[in-house]
Protein backbone atom coordinates (compact mmCIF):
# COMPACT_ATOMS: atom_id res chain seq x y z
CA UNK A 1 0.00 0.00 0.00
CA UNK A 2 1.71 3.41 -1.07
CA UNK A 3 2.32 6.07 1.90
CA UNK A 4 0.07 8.58 0.46
CA UNK A 5 -2.91 6.00 0.94
CA UNK A 6 -1.62 5.37 4.52
CA UNK A 7 -1.40 9.21 5.07
CA UNK A 8 -5.03 9.61 3.47
CA UNK A 9 -6.27 6.66 5.88
CA UNK A 10 -4.59 8.24 8.82
CA UNK A 11 -6.11 11.15 8.63
CA UNK A 12 -9.55 9.62 7.80
CA UNK A 13 -9.08 7.81 11.19
CA UNK A 14 -8.18 10.73 13.58
CA UNK A 15 -11.72 11.10 15.10
CA UNK A 16 -12.44 7.61 15.67
CA UNK A 17 -8.84 8.34 18.02
CA UNK A 18 -10.82 11.08 19.38
CA UNK A 19 -14.07 8.49 19.91
CA UNK A 20 -11.64 5.77 21.60
CA UNK A 21 -10.41 7.99 23.94
CA UNK A 22 -13.94 9.07 25.04
CA UNK A 23 -14.96 5.47 25.16
CA UNK A 24 -11.53 4.82 27.05
CA UNK A 25 -12.41 7.40 29.72
CA UNK A 26 -15.95 5.88 30.50
CA UNK A 27 -14.70 2.52 30.53
CA UNK A 28 -12.34 3.27 33.01
CA UNK A 29 -15.02 5.43 35.00
CA UNK A 30 -17.08 2.21 35.29
CA UNK A 31 -14.17 -0.13 36.14
CA UNK A 32 -13.34 -2.31 39.51
CA UNK A 33 -12.63 -1.20 42.91
CA UNK A 34 -9.79 0.64 43.33
CA UNK A 35 -8.55 -0.82 46.46
CA UNK A 36 -8.62 -4.47 44.99
CA UNK A 37 -7.55 -3.43 41.17
CA UNK A 38 -6.04 -0.38 40.71
CA UNK A 39 -4.05 0.17 43.77
CA UNK A 40 -2.06 -3.21 43.47
CA UNK A 41 -1.95 -2.35 39.66
CA UNK A 42 -0.50 1.09 40.09
CA UNK A 43 1.46 0.08 42.77
CA UNK A 44 3.36 -2.47 40.33
CA UNK A 45 3.62 -0.09 38.08
CA UNK A 46 5.54 2.52 40.39
CA UNK A 47 7.86 0.03 41.23
CA UNK A 48 8.65 -0.69 37.65
CA UNK A 49 9.10 2.69 36.97
CA UNK A 50 11.73 3.27 40.15
CA UNK A 51 13.55 0.29 38.23
CA UNK A 52 13.63 2.30 34.79
CA UNK A 53 14.88 5.35 36.43
CA UNK A 54 17.21 4.33 38.85
CA UNK A 55 18.83 1.08 37.19
CA UNK A 56 20.17 -0.01 33.51
CA UNK A 57 17.42 -0.58 31.25
CA UNK A 58 16.77 -4.17 30.52
CA UNK A 59 16.87 -3.70 26.74
CA UNK A 60 17.81 -7.62 25.67
CA UNK A 61 14.67 -8.56 27.74
CA UNK A 62 12.48 -5.67 25.98
CA UNK A 63 14.59 -6.98 22.45
CA UNK A 64 13.37 -10.21 22.86
CA UNK A 65 9.50 -9.41 23.80
CA UNK A 66 9.58 -7.19 20.58
CA UNK A 67 11.09 -9.71 17.88
CA UNK A 68 9.14 -12.27 19.91
CA UNK A 69 5.53 -10.55 19.42
CA UNK A 70 6.84 -9.67 15.62
CA UNK A 71 6.73 -13.42 15.34
CA UNK A 72 3.25 -14.43 17.28
CA UNK A 73 1.80 -12.05 14.87
CA UNK A 74 3.13 -13.17 12.12
CA UNK A 75 1.84 -17.11 12.94
CA UNK A 76 -1.27 -15.33 13.98
CA UNK A 77 -1.14 -14.23 10.16
CA UNK A 78 -0.26 -17.99 8.84
CA UNK A 79 2.91 -16.21 8.21
CA UNK A 80 6.39 -18.56 9.24
CA UNK A 81 9.41 -17.07 11.02
CA UNK A 82 12.87 -18.04 9.16
CA UNK A 83 15.38 -16.44 11.79
CA UNK A 84 15.07 -15.03 15.38
CA UNK A 85 18.14 -12.34 16.27
CA UNK A 86 17.99 -10.15 19.64
CA UNK A 87 20.71 -8.51 21.53
CA UNK A 88 20.75 -5.68 23.50
CA UNK A 89 22.08 -3.63 20.33
CA UNK A 90 18.80 -4.62 18.93
CA UNK A 91 17.01 -7.36 16.54
CA UNK A 92 15.34 -8.42 13.66
CA UNK A 93 13.37 -11.48 12.86
CA UNK A 94 13.35 -12.78 8.91
CA UNK A 95 9.33 -13.97 8.18
CA UNK A 96 7.73 -15.15 5.06
CA UNK A 97 4.70 -12.35 5.49
CA UNK A 98 4.39 -8.97 6.31
CA UNK A 99 1.81 -6.29 7.07
CA UNK A 100 1.19 -3.39 9.01
CA UNK A 101 -0.10 -5.39 11.88
CA UNK A 102 2.85 -7.15 12.28
CA UNK A 103 5.48 -4.37 11.85
CA UNK A 104 3.65 -2.06 14.74
CA UNK A 105 2.54 -4.96 16.64
CA UNK A 106 5.33 -4.79 19.73
CA UNK A 107 3.89 -1.16 20.07
CA UNK A 108 1.26 -1.79 20.60
CA UNK A 109 0.57 -5.44 21.85
CA UNK A 110 2.32 -6.03 26.07
CA UNK A 111 3.55 -9.13 25.06
CA UNK A 112 4.97 -9.93 28.75
CA UNK A 113 1.33 -8.65 30.08
CA UNK A 114 0.02 -10.85 28.23
CA UNK A 115 2.12 -13.41 29.60
CA UNK A 116 1.75 -12.71 33.65
CA UNK A 117 -2.04 -12.95 32.34
CA UNK A 118 -1.84 -16.26 31.20
CA UNK A 119 0.49 -17.83 33.98
CA UNK A 120 -1.85 -16.28 36.43
CA UNK A 121 -5.16 -17.93 34.03
CA UNK A 122 -3.19 -21.23 34.10
CA UNK A 123 -1.95 -21.25 37.59
CA UNK A 124 -5.46 -20.75 38.80
CA UNK A 125 -7.06 -23.83 37.06
CA UNK A 126 -4.64 -25.77 38.58
CA UNK A 127 -3.43 -24.68 42.01
CA UNK A 128 -5.58 -22.15 42.74
CA UNK A 129 -4.38 -19.08 42.83
CA UNK A 130 -6.92 -16.94 43.38
CA UNK A 131 -6.70 -16.03 46.82
CA UNK A 132 -3.40 -14.19 45.32
CA UNK A 133 -4.77 -12.64 42.72
CA UNK A 134 -3.40 -9.06 44.94
CA UNK A 135 0.22 -10.29 43.38
CA UNK A 136 -1.21 -10.77 39.99
CA UNK A 137 -2.39 -7.41 39.95
CA UNK A 138 0.60 -6.09 41.17
CA UNK A 139 3.07 -8.04 38.46
CA UNK A 140 0.48 -6.88 35.73
CA UNK A 141 0.52 -3.20 36.73
CA UNK A 142 4.95 -3.63 36.55
CA UNK A 143 4.40 -6.05 33.23
CA UNK A 144 2.43 -3.06 31.25
CA UNK A 145 4.49 -0.16 32.59
CA UNK A 146 7.46 -2.25 31.23
CA UNK A 147 5.84 -2.20 28.09
CA UNK A 148 5.05 1.53 27.86
CA UNK A 149 8.01 2.94 29.37
CA UNK A 150 10.55 0.78 27.11
CA UNK A 151 8.47 1.53 24.19
CA UNK A 152 8.35 5.32 24.63
CA UNK A 153 12.57 4.52 25.02
CA UNK A 154 13.02 3.13 21.89
CA UNK A 155 10.45 5.12 20.16
CA UNK A 156 13.04 8.46 21.17
CA UNK A 157 15.54 6.72 18.21
CA UNK A 158 14.52 5.92 14.27
CA UNK A 159 12.86 3.01 14.16
CA UNK A 160 12.42 1.31 11.06
CA UNK A 161 9.13 -0.47 11.66
CA UNK A 162 7.70 3.25 12.24
CA UNK A 163 9.52 4.46 9.29
CA UNK A 164 8.40 1.85 6.54
CA UNK A 165 4.86 2.29 7.51
CA UNK A 166 4.73 6.56 7.98
CA UNK A 167 4.55 8.51 11.18
CA UNK A 168 1.36 10.04 11.02
CA UNK A 169 -0.39 6.37 9.96
CA UNK A 170 1.89 4.43 12.65
CA UNK A 171 1.36 6.77 15.22
CA UNK A 172 -2.91 5.92 14.85
CA UNK A 173 -2.37 2.24 14.72
CA UNK A 174 -0.03 2.42 17.44
CA UNK A 175 -2.93 4.60 19.47
CA UNK A 176 -5.28 2.25 18.35
CA UNK A 177 -3.65 -0.44 19.00
CA UNK A 178 -2.94 -0.16 22.26
CA UNK A 179 -6.41 1.79 22.89
CA UNK A 180 -8.04 -1.95 21.67
CA UNK A 181 -5.92 -3.48 24.51
CA UNK A 182 -7.65 -1.45 27.07
CA UNK A 183 -10.45 -2.00 26.23
CA UNK A 184 -10.31 -5.96 26.02
CA UNK A 185 -8.30 -6.15 29.13
CA UNK A 186 -9.74 -3.69 31.33
CA UNK A 187 -13.41 -5.23 31.68
CA UNK A 188 -11.05 -8.91 31.66
CA UNK A 189 -9.00 -7.84 34.70
CA UNK A 190 -11.57 -5.76 36.34
CA UNK A 191 -14.67 -7.22 36.16
CA UNK A 192 -15.82 -9.26 39.26
CA UNK A 193 -18.89 -10.76 37.48
CA UNK A 194 -19.64 -12.09 33.78
CA UNK A 195 -16.29 -10.81 31.76
CA UNK A 196 -18.31 -11.37 28.30
CA UNK A 197 -21.33 -9.05 29.48
CA UNK A 198 -18.83 -6.25 30.36
CA UNK A 199 -17.13 -6.72 27.09
CA UNK A 200 -19.77 -6.75 25.57
CA UNK A 201 -20.33 -3.04 27.56
CA UNK A 202 -17.07 -2.01 26.70
CA UNK A 203 -17.52 -2.19 22.84
CA UNK A 204 -20.63 -0.95 22.99
CA UNK A 205 -19.24 1.79 24.65
CA UNK A 206 -16.54 2.41 22.10
CA UNK A 207 -19.29 2.06 19.31
CA UNK A 208 -21.57 5.22 20.58
CA UNK A 209 -18.74 7.04 21.48
CA UNK A 210 -17.34 7.15 17.90
CA UNK A 211 -20.89 7.26 16.36
CA UNK A 212 -21.11 10.90 18.04
CA UNK A 213 -17.64 11.85 17.09
CA UNK A 214 -18.39 10.39 13.82
CA UNK A 215 -21.92 12.62 13.60
CA UNK A 216 -20.63 15.90 14.89
CA UNK A 217 -18.03 15.79 12.03
CA UNK A 218 -20.61 15.24 9.73
CA UNK A 219 -22.12 18.25 10.70
CA UNK A 220 -19.08 20.62 10.40
CA UNK A 221 -19.71 19.72 6.41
Amino acid sequence: MPKWVKLLIAVLLLPICIGTSIALCKVFSHSGSAREIWLPMLAGAACWVVIFIMLPKPMWVYVVGHELTHAVWTWIFGGKVKKFKASSEGGHVLVTKNNFVIALAPYFFPLYAVFVVIAFMIGSLIWYWRPYVVWFHLLLGAAYAFHVTLTWHILKTRQSDITSQGYLFSGVVIFLGNAAVLLVGIPIVATQGDKLTALSHAFGTWFQSNHIVLHRVANLF
